[in-house]
């Protein structure tokens, strides 16, 4: 039986890709519009796996998803870095001289707009989604527009590349994690080595400087540390810390020593260093 993972966006996105990726199977892609959809999907047995974007080494962090996975029953078990490479596509036989238009997610046409620059007259169109704004080309049949998406937009949707990895920044990679019911049997990955942890502190000097010192004692490597306000409590914060292990044993006495520390203590989930994938 095929997985199902549920992703942001239609089949074809950047979420497809990197689900198929990380998963290496045939799997079912269960689209959805919006991030919190994903967890409304998983919660009620609609799909197996999540996958979602969390960081953009250009734009940074998607704050809100944050929040979605600590107040979610779910649990942190895989991650994969995606680069991003974005193109022009547009119905068989069409040339970017033929187009008035060009529809994509805000996010891929601000990464694509300096290619646009050397063509005015193409008028740029905010859309929902990268490969809905290919599948409605092909839907159409519209001649004279084209959308910004990956290659899987593509190959799906039968639509020509007209030009190829137009986005400005070459080194573009979206970091995804694969997320799972905390109640399933699997969920728990084999000899991990990397964590996300997510804690606040009491609100006096130093709190948080003294956790950093306990676990750089431990040997930890902390890849990234990000704080979100608590709603209701001016300038107190959640602070969410992703860990790279070498030794488990040394890690867990790691923990041990920062929870007393914190006001409150949550693992989001163990799992593998993420794959690249160019």
């Amino acid at each position: 039986m095929k997985s199902r993972i549920a992703v942001q966006g239609w089949h074809g996105s950047f979420h497809d890709i990197a689900a198929r990726n990380y998963f290496k199977a045939d799997v079912e892609i269960v689209p959805c519009d919006s991030f919190p959809k994903l967890f409304e999907r998983i919660e009620n047995d609609e799909a197996d796996f999540i996958v979602m974007a969390i960081e953009n080494s250009v734009a940074g962090s998607i704050l809100p998803n944050y929040a979605l996975i600590r107040d979610s029953n779910v649990a942190v078990t895989g991650e994969i870095f995606l680069r991003i490479q974005q193109n022009l596509l547009a119905l068989p036989g069409q040339k970017i001289e033929d187009l008035k238009e060009v529809h994509s997610h805000p996010m891929a046409i601000a990464q694509s707009r300096k290619f646009f620059d050397q063509y005015p007259d193409i008028k740029l169109i905010e859309s929902v989604d990268t490969a809905s704004s290919a599948k409605m080309i092909q839907d159409g049949q519209l001649k004279g527009i084209g959308a910004i998406a990956g290659k899987l937009a593509a190959t799906t949707y039968d639509l020509e590349i007209i030009a190829e990895s137009i986005e400005t920044n070459h080194t573009n990679y979206t970091r995804f994690l694969v997320l799972n019911k905390k109640d399933k049997s699997n969920y728990m990955t084999i000899e991990p080595n990397k964590a996300t942890i997510c804690f606040t502190l009491p609100h006096k000097p130093g709190s948080l400087s003294h956790i950093l010192s306990v676990l750089a004692f431990y040997d930890l490597d902390l890849t990234k540390i990000q704080s979100l306000p608590i709603l209701g409590k001016e300038w107190q914060y959640l602070f969410y810390v992703d860990i790279k292990m070498t030794d488990y044993e040394r890690y867990q006495q790691a923990l041990n020593a920062v929870q007393p520390l914190a006001d409150s203590f949550e693992i989001l989930g163990e799992y593998r260093i993420g794959e690249k994938i160019i």
